[in-house]
């Protein structure tokens, strides 16, 4: 799109969100991040006379330590993605409240998390900072994406976050830990149904152009921690756990999110956004082959641990 027709779909989505900002805000509950985190647990480093951190202080696998670490890490980037976002949304009208809003709830996941973290001497708290450092530095940027590519790309994003925090808390299987990651997910899931309801409005007013960015997404969709030191082999820990993998973000990422803008069910696309739903069909066959591959793989493996009597990670 142009940055004629961009400005003129803001204008045509004003509307939509301003009813969905409203809609939000009368869905979102008031919550405390100090009120999760079990402070009398706390206690000095070494630097002020107490104890250095060893890992069998951690309550927590050495995998949930890496899945934790990834989420945490993951929101500390938030100044990057405010810089994103507010480029494509702006800072005027119902779009800046929106914005400002949403980088306000964003930011207290990043605090809860890590006070918890630290607290309870789950992770290194050294190793923490210093990926804290490389990661913040290294940013995230999206490449100028126009504003149709951006709304597509953070509803995937928020409800594959969503999953990844709901999924890491169970996998603790730390009471404090599940309910902490379950109340930052139901902040996820309300910012994913506000991004998902962008995109519904969007392909009723400019299908051809929505129906490619939405295309273009899943083609192109990578976790804004993939600037994480060493996140290739985090990841793939991780879905090797089961926590988040390919299986999920093809079941209930992106299926769930194409059913609801009914993109093989709708008329009216042009030759654009015909291409853009025989690219994106076709590309769905492959990513399910993939979990297929992953999945088998996967239980193999652990079927070979199992008859060793090794544990399956």
């Amino acid at each position: 799109m142009t940055v004629s027709e961009s400005a003129a779909l803001m204008y045509e989505l004003e509307g939509t969100v301003e009813e969905n900002l409203n809609r939000h805000l009368a869905a979102a509950q008031e919550w405390m991040p100090h009120e999760y985190v079990p402070w009398s647990e706390g206690r000095n480093f070494a630097d002020l006379g107490g104890e250095a951190w060893d890992p069998e202080q951690s309550r927590v696998s050495p995998i949930a330590r890496t899945a934790l670490e990834v989420n945490l890490l993951t929101e500390d980037n938030l100044p990057s993605y405010h810089r994103e976002i507010e480029r494509a949304f702006g800072r005027d009208g119902a779009w800046g409240t929106w914005v400002h809003r949403w980088t306000a709830e964003e930011g207290r996941h990043g605090i809860c998390i890590r006070d918890y973290l630290l607290v309870t001497r789950a992770v290194d708290p050294v190793e923490l900072e210093r990926m804290r450092m490389e990661t913040m530095q290294a940013g995230y940027e999206t490449g100028d994406k126009p504003l149709l590519r951006v709304c597509a790309y953070v509803s995937f994003q928020e409800l594959a976050t969503r999953l990844s925090h709901r999924n890491t808390g169970r996998y603790t299987q730390d009471p404090l830990a599940e309910k902490l990651l379950a109340r930052v997910s139901t902040d996820e899931n309300l910012h994913m149904v506000f991004y998902r309801n962008l995109v519904k409005a969007a392909l009723e007013i400019a299908p051809d152009a929505t129906m490619r960015a939405i295309t273009d997404e899943v083609l192109d969709f990578a976790m804004p921690g993939a600037v994480i030191p060493s996140f290739a082999r985090k990841a793939a820990l991780i879905a090797k756990a089961g926590i988040y993998d390919l299986r999920i973000h093809h079941d209930d990422v992106v299926m769930p999110l194409l059913k609801y803008w009914k993109v093989f069910d709708r008329t009216g696309f042009g030759e654009v956004g015909e291409k853009a739903r025989e690219e994106l069909a076709a590309f769905l066959e492959t990513l399910g082959a993939q979990a297929a591959r992953f999945e088998e793989r996967r239980d193999a493996a652990a079927a070979r641990a199992a008859a060793r009597g090794l544990p399956a990670l």
